[in-house]
Formats: C-alpha cells, sequence, structure tokens
C-alpha cells in the first residue's frame, strides 16, 4: 500500500475538520427556533457537500481546479444563507 500524497493527506485533513464542525453543531440544532434550524441545516448541508469534494480530491477523481470550483459555489452559497439569516433578524428588531 502506498502513502497518500501530501496533496491527498492535506484535502482529507480539510474534510476531517469540516466533518468536526458538523458534528460539533448538530446537538446544537434542537434548541434552534424552527425557522434557524431550516437555516443551519442549509448551512450544515453545505459543510458536509465540501469536505466531500476534499473526499473526492484526495481520491483523485477531480482536479484542484474542480475542487476550487466547488469550494467557490458552497461558499458563495453559505453566504447567501448567512444574508438571509441577517435579513430575517434585522426584520424582526424593526418589528419590535
Amino acid at each position: 500500500m502506498t502513502r497518500p500524497s501530501r496533496r491527498a493527506r492535506r484535502a482529507l485533513a480539510s474534510a476531517r475538520m469540516l466533518d468536526q464542525m458538523v458534528a460539533d453543531h448538530l446537538p446544537l440544532m434542537a434548541r434552534l427556533p424552527e425557522a434557524s434550524r431550516h437555516r443551519a441545516a442549509d448551512f450544515l448541508a453545505e459543510l458536509v457537500m465540501l469536505s466531500q469534494a476534499y473526499r473526492h480530491h484526495a481520491a483523485g477523481w477531480i482536479s484542484r481546479r474542480e475542487l476550487e470550483r466547488r469550494g467557490n459555489g458552497h461558499v458563495s452559497r453559505i453566504a447567501v444563507i448567512r444574508r438571509r439569516s441577517s435579513i430575517s433578524s434585522a426584520q424582526f428588531t424593526d418589528k419590535d
């Protein structure tokens, strides 16, 4: 068995870090209001998909360029989720 390349080890380390973030935040979702739970679930799903892209890169199934493309897509969708969250919070405080 050959030792994974440095690129593969780094990609797998990134995937593990993202998986740990998801695992750490998943139990907290039960305490959130339903609307926030949906946003949090969307956010965590993007992290899971990003970690999967890192695994695909580590396995050699996708290129660095494809990993970058997918990563940019996930980060863009996370930014949209965060904007929706801040808009909802602003609207809530405006009604008070």
